[in-house]
Formats: C-alpha cells, structure tokens, sequence
C-alpha cells in the first residue's frame, strides 16, 4: 500500500520514511513540497497520507480539504506541535482523520497508522466486492433480457404464422422501423428498442378467428370490425406485463393502425396524437405487406408500393416517417434483399 509522506523538513520525511519501513506492505511516496505532493496524488491513488501541519505555500489543513475534495475516504494523518482544540477542530471538520503529537512516538505512529491501512484496506475490499456483485447482476439481468426477448419473438413468430404471412416479414418491418427512427434521429437506445417491440405490432391476432383471419377474399363490414379488435387484443395482452419493452410494444400493438388524417382504427388518433412508433411502424409495416407475396394477393412491385406510400403521406401516413423512411433507400433496399435471401437459403436447404 503506498504512504504519502507530506512534511517540508527533510529531517522529518526521513524519520517518517524509516517508521513506514516497518509497516507490513507498504512503500512509502516522500515531498517536500505540498503543491507538488498534491499534484502527485491528482494522478496517483494514495492509501494513507501523512502530513504536517505547519508547511510553506499550503498548511496541512488547506492540503487535506484539496485532498478531500478529489478523495473523501483516504485517511489523513497529521502531524502537529500545535495542542489548541480549535486548531484541532477546524482539521477535523476540513477532512483530517486523525492527529499525531510532535515529538513523534514510534509506538504510536505504527498502531495509528495500521488502524488507518487497515480501514482502507477493508474500503478497497468492499468496493471490489461492490464491483463484483454489479458485474454479476449486469450479467444476470443480460441473461434474463435475452430470454425474455427470445419468448417475446417466438410470440410475435407464432402469430404471424397463423396469418398468411412469413415469418421474416415482422424481421424486415422491425428493421425497416430502425431504419426510419435512425434517420429521424431518435437515439441509439430508442432505435434498438423500437427494433425489438415492432415484431409484436400484431400479436393481437392470436384471436382473430381463422375463418376472418384466413379468409382470402374481401372481408365484410362485419367481419372486418373483428379483425380490426386484434390492435385491442394485442394492446391488452402485452400491456398486462411490467417489462418496458412490453409496454413499448404494447402501444404500438394498439396504434399502428391508425391513419394521420385520423381515419384509423381503433381509436381515430389524428397526427401527432398517435405515438411516433405507432407511426413509424405503420409506414414500415404497409411497405413489406405491400411487397410481400400472399395466398391471396401478388407482391406489389417496389415502385408500386413506393409510389402508394408517397401518394398515402399526410392522409394513411406521417409524412415526417414517410421522407425518413425514402431517404437513404438503399438501406430498405439491403433490408429486404437480405431477409429474402434468406428465406430462399431456407427453402432451398428443405429441399436438398
């Protein structure tokens, strides 16, 4: 453990460095000069510091309330010739842990300043321990986020598997709705959180009928009132948990139909009244529905569907999302080459 040694008279470092000798682990950090000792322990870490009161430039007390003010729990001992009380209590109150009387006792000196190395000692060892325990539970709570984001998109799985929709479309629209908030400047932690909750936006269909849900002609009036309910559903089964990734996915569920104009479901939210995920994911969402190829529909080209998206901003869409969305296309681009590069490796992989 290192010692700092603090005194102006060369006579009395000597003295100090000769007793920290026979303190067990310990070396001993000599000056002459507070200004430069003070410097020295900006950039070095002490265990104990030992220092005169009586000192050119800066006094003890003034050296220790510097001290204090970049270390609060090192312990201070000074040495002073100085009895008076006040003197004493001023020190104390300025950050000196404890005092020696001049001239030095050797006895004395070494019990105090093992008690003093001792108590740090047992700060270090706590802090390490705090440290530990922090490591363990940052891993910990990394594990348990990972699983449960790993159930929450095998749920998301499961539902778009009931529609007549692939799997990878909640993968392109999620990344699609990164790619929007990143170029509306949203921060790194929203951008990533946003891509983690859109894959849930229609989980509320796990309770639409099949007969609605599967149906591959028009719906009716009727019909079509129930599926809207899967925006409710959706809401109501992902807002039931504490998580705040389900409570961002949970508002999307229920806002990720409505339209700017205010002519969307369920709630008729118009403009900015809706959330801006539930925006962003809308213009994400309707881009891959459009582009992907169903039971009951051909995929869109890219510039039909480009061209419906620009012709819906104001109306269906946030144009904000909308120019954010177009900007940089070549990223969707990439998104959706990719994700269909893959399902095609899939197939491809079943049939060897």
């Amino acid at each position: 453990m290192k010692v700092v040694i603090i005194d102006d008279a060369q006579i009395n470092v000597t003295l100090l460095q000769h007793l920290v000798r026979k303190l067990p682990d310990c070396e001993s950090v000599c000056f002459t000069d507070p200004v430069v000792a003070l410097a020295w322990c900006s950039l070095n870490e002490p265990d104990l510091v030992v220092v005169d009161y009586m000192m050119p430039q800066l006094s003890g007390t003034e050296l220790t309330e510097k001290f204090r003010a970049r270390y609060p729990d090192i312990p201070v001992l000074m040495v002073t010739a100085n009895h008076e009380i006040e003197l004493r209590h001023q020190a104390l109150q300025l950050g000196v842990t404890d005092f020696l009387n001049k001239p030095l006792d050797t006895t004395e000196f070494l019990a105090r300043s093992k008690n003093m190395l001792a108590l740090r000692q047992s700060h270090k060892n706590l802090a390490d321990h705090a440290a530990l325990l922090a490591g363990e539970v940052r891993k910990a709570t990394q594990q348990i986020v990972a699983q449960e984001r790993e159930t929450i998109f095998c749920l998301a799985k499961a539902a778009e598997y009931r529609d007549p929709e692939t799997g990878l479309h909640i993968v392109r629209m999620a990344h699609y709705s990164r790619h929007i908030a990143r170029v509306l400047g949203l921060p790194a932690e929203q951008q990533d959180l946003l891509l983690e909750a859109a894959p849930m936006h229609d989980i509320g269909k796990v309770g639409t009928p099949d007969m609605i849900l599967l149906k591959p002609g028009k719906l009716t009036d009727a019909e079509f009132s129930i599926m809207k309910q899967h925006a409710v559903i959706g809401f109501e089964v992902l807002n039931a948990s504490s998580s705040p990734l389900l409570k961002v996915a949970a508002e999307i569920a229920f806002t990720h139909h409505e339209k700017f104009d205010g002519s969307g479901y369920p709630s008729g939210l118009k403009g900015n009244d809706i959330p801006l995920f539930g925006r962003i994911v809308a213009v994400a969402d309707v881009f891959d529905a459009l582009t992907s190829e169903r039971p009951y529909k051909k995929a869109w080209s890219i510039e039909q569907a480009t061209q419906m998206i620009r012709d819906a901003s104001g109306t269906h869409f946030d144009p904000a999302c909308v120019n954010a969305f177009f900007k940089e296309f070549t990223e969707v681009l990439a998104i959706r080459n990719k994700f269909v590069d893959e399902a095609i490796e899939l197939r491809d992989r079943a049939l060897d």
